[in-house]
C-alpha cells in the first residue's frame, strides 16, 4: 500500500520548474534582431505553453542552436557565436537521457557578430523582364530570406513561361568574414517548355470525371501557364460541391514535352439546410430558409430552393400596417457551360409584398448566364418575365413585362460576412417592356456601393452608398416594386420602413395623401465599429435617404435620416447584430426607439 505514494514522491523532482530563461545579448544589439530571436527560440516559450519539465527545458535548448542560428541568419549576421547554458552547463553536452531532474536557470547567449552585405549576388539564367527582389545587390544586407526570396522569384518567372520543371542547378553561398561579405551566385535549370499534358481525375465518388475538367478547363495542348492551374482550382471551389481541391503536376515530362495533371478532389456532402432570422421592432419579424442539392445530375449542378416569410405580426412587434409578405423560389445553376468560367442559371419564384403602400402578387421566371471575370468580378445577363397583379390607393392592375437585367457585382472584401477592408460595388441595369397591362417601357438603374477600412486593429469605418433610378415611363406607369422608397433597416434605420417615397393624393379621401414608390433614390449609411473584446464590438450609425419624382434626386427631394448604437457578438455563422435607432428628422424625431436583431453586419 506504500509503493504509490512512494513512486508518487520520487517523481516530484521531474515536475521542478525552470526558475528563469533569458536571452543575453551585447549591450547595443538592433532590437529588431532580439525580437527574431526571442520568437525563434522554444526555450523562451515553454512558460507561455504551461510545460515545466526539466526534460522539456533540455530538449528545447538543444533545438535552439538551429533556431537562433536560423535567425541570425535572416537578418544578415553570419558570425554569430551561440551559448546555452543549462545551470551552467552547455545544452549540447547534454544528452537527452541524461537530463538533470530539477533546473533553475537557462541562458541564452548570443553574441551576433558584424553584419553581413552582398558581395556578389546573381542568378542566372533568367528569363527576360524578370523582377527580383530589390535586396539582392551587392551592398545590401545579406539576409538569407533575401535569397530564398529571389531563388523563388527566378523559379516562378521561368514557370509563368512556361518551363514548368525549372529548378535550381547549382548554388555558390559563400561568406567571407574578414570582409563581412555574403556572395550568393546562383545557377538554375530552366528545362523545356512544356504544353498541358493529359488530365487525370481522382477522388470524386459521384461527380462525373469528365464533369470535373470540363469545369476545371484546363487547356490541354497549350502552353503551361501557373495561373491556368490557379484559375482551374477557382473554378472548381466555387462550385460548391468539393470539400478540397488539388491540382497536382506529373514529377516526370511527359511524351513531346507535355505536363500530365492530376485533378485531386474530395466531394462535400450533397446536400444542405440553411436558415436565418431577423426581428425589427417596427418592421417585423423575418424568417428565411434553403434547401440546397449540390450534385442533383452528376455534374456539379446546384438545385436550390428558397422560402422567405416577413412581416410576421406578434403582438410585441410589427407596428407596420401591412400585411404577410412571402417568397417560394428555385434555381438551378450549371457550371462550366459554354465556357469554364460561365454559369447556367434558371430561377422561378412566386411571391407576395403586402404593405403599407400596396399590395403585389408576382411571379418571375429567368434564363440567365453568369460570367465569372477573375476571382472578384461576376456579370450575369438573363432574359425574364414577370407577371403580376398590383393594388395601390390609386388603381389596381395586372400586367405582364419582359426584362432584360444585367448586373455587375465587384467585391475585393476581406471577408463578406464580416468585412473589415476592401469594398463591394454591384450595379444593375434592368430594361423592361410591356406585353400586357398598363405599364410603360423603360429601365431600373441601382447601384450599391459599400467600402471598408480598418485603423490599428480594432477600429472599422464601414460606408455604403445606395443610388437608383428609373428611367423612360413615368412614375405612374412603373411596376411599384421598381420605384424605390426609403426607410427601415435597408436604408435608414430608425425610419419606419418603407415611410418615404412620394406623396400623391388619395383618390378615395379628398385633401389626404398616399406613399408610393419614388422614381430616384439616393442613400448612404456610415458606421464606426470598435472592438471592445475578440468577440464583442460596439456601433455607431448614421443613416440618410432621398426619394423624388424625377429621375435624378434634385434640391427638393423628399428627406430622412436616423441615426443609434449597436453591439456585435462574433460567431461561426457571423456576427449576431443587435441594433437601437432613432429618427433624426420627422415629426417623431428622437421621440421613438427602434429595435433591430439579425445575423451578419447591417452592411
Amino acid at each position: 500500500m506504500l509503493r504509490f505514494p512512494l513512486l508518487a514522491l520520487a517523481l516530484l523532482p521531474l515536475a521542478a520548474q525552470a526558475q528563469e530563461a533569458t536571452l543575453v545579448l551585447p549591450p547595443g544589439t538592433d532590437e529588431a534582431l532580439g525580437t527574431v530571436l526571442r520568437n525563434a527560440s522554444l526555450t523562451l516559450s515553454l512558460e507561455d505553453q504551461g510545460l515545466t519539465a526539466a526534460q522539456d527545458y533540455v530538449a528545447a535548448a538543444r533545438a535552439d542552436y538551429r533556431r537562433l542560428l536560423a535567425g541570425l541568419y535572416a537578418e544578415g549576421y553570419y558570425g554569430g557565436v551561440i551559448s546555452i547554458a543549462v545551470d551552467g552547463r552547455e545544452a549540447a553536452a547534454i544528452q537527452p537521457l541524461e537530463a538533470p531532474t530539477a533546473i533553475s536557470r537557462v541562458v541564452l547567449s548570443v553574441d551576433p557578430g558584424p553584419r553581413f552585405t552582398f558581395g556578389r549576388a546573381a542568378i542566372a539564367p533568367l528569363p527576360p523582364g524578370t523582377q527580383l527582389p530589390a535586396g539582392f545587390a551587392p551592398g545590401e544586407v545579406a539576409r538569407s530570406e533575401t535569397v530564398r526570396e529571389a531563388v523563388e522569384a527566378a523559379i516562378v518567372a521561368w514557370r509563368e513561361e512556361g518551363n514548368a520543371k525549372a529548378a535550381v542547378g547549382t548554388q555558390e553561398v559563400v561568406a567571407r568574414h574578414p570582409e563581412s561579405r555574403l556572395d550568393a551566385l546562383v545557377g538554375l535549370l530552366p528545362g523545356p517548355e512544356l504544353t498541358f499534358g493529359p488530365v487525370a481525375v481522382t477522388g470524386n465518388a459521384n461527380v462525373r470525371p469528365g464533369r470535373v475538367k470540363r469545369i476545371a478547363g484546363i487547356p490541354e495542348g497549350e502552353v503551361f501557364s501557373p495561373e491556368a492551374l490557379d484559375r482551374a482550382a477557382t473554378r472548381l471551389r466555387r462550385t460548391g460541391t468539393f470539400d478540397s481541391v488539388a491540382l497536382v503536376e506529373s514529377d516526370t515530362i511527359g511524351p513531346g514535352d507535355t505536363l500530365p495533371i492530376e485533378i485531386q478532389v474530395v466531394e462535400s456532402l450533397p446536400r444542405r439546410l440553411g436558415f436565418g432570422l431577423e426581428i425589427s421592432s417596427l418592421d417585423g419579424v423575418s424568417a428565411n430558409a434553403y434547401w440546397l442539392h449540390r450534385n442533383l445530375l452528376g455534374g456539379a449542378e446546384r438545385l436550390r430552393f428558397d422560402a422567405e416569410v416577413a412581416d410576421l405580426e406578434t403582438s410585441a412587434v410589427d407596428t407596420t400596417g401591412g400585411g404577410l409578405d412571402y417568397a417560394l423560389g428555385a434555381t438551378y445553376a450549371r457550371p462550366g457551360t459554354l465556357a469554364p468560367d460561365v454559369d447556367l442559371t434558371v430561377s422561378t419564384q412566386i411571391s407576395q409584398e403586402d404593405e403599407d403602400n400596396y399590395f403585389l402578387q408576382q411571379l418571375t421566371f429567368d434564363v440567365g448566364l453568369t460570367r465569372y471575370v477573375g476571382e472578384d468580378l461576376t456579370l450575369t445577363l438573363a432574359l425574364g418575365v414577370l407577371t403580376a397583379h398590383e393594388e395601390t390607393a390609386i388603381e389596381e392592375r395586372d400586367y405582364t413585362l419582359l426584362t432584360l437585367p444585367f448586373t455587375a457585382a465587384w467585391d475585393r472584401r476581406d471577408d463578406p460576412l464580416d468585412a473589415r477592408r476592401g469594398f463591394y460595388i454591384n450595379a444593375e441595369a434592368r430594361p423592361f417592356v410591356s406585353v400586357a397591362g398598363e405599364t410603360g417601357n423603360g429601365a431600373r438603374l441601382y447601384t450599391d456601393a459599400r467600402y471598408y477600412r480598418t485603423f490599428g486593429t480594432r477600429v472599422t469605418l464601414a460606408a455604403r452608398g445606395q443610388i437608383g433610378s428609373v428611367l423612360g415611363p413615368d412614375r405612374e406607369d412603373v411596376p411599384q416594386d421598381f420605384l424605390f422608397f426609403s426607410g427601415g433597416g435597408g436604408s435608414v434605420r430608425g425610419q419606419p420602413f418603407q415611410s418615404q417615397g412620394v406623396e400623391v393624393p388619395d383618390p378615395g379621401n379628398p385633401g389626404e395623401t398616399v406613399t408610393l414608390g419614388a422614381t430616384s433614390f439616393a442613400g448612404a449609411q456610415i458606421e464606426g465599429r470598435v472592438g471592445i473584446t475578440e468577440s464583442i464590438s460596439a456601433v455607431g450609425f448614421y443613416d440618410f435617404g432621398f426619394t423624388d419624382e424625377d429621375p435624378l434626386p434634385t434640391s427638393g427631394a423628399d428627406y430622412q435620416a436616423g441615426f443609434g448604437i449597436g453591439v456585435r457578438y462574433a460567431t461561426f455563422v457571423g456576427p449576431i447584430r443587435f441594433d437601437v435607432a432613432t429618427p433624426a428628422t420627422g415629426d417623431d424625431a428622437f421621440r421613438s426607439v427602434q429595435l433591430y436583431l439579425g445575423i451578419g453586419q447591417s452592411f
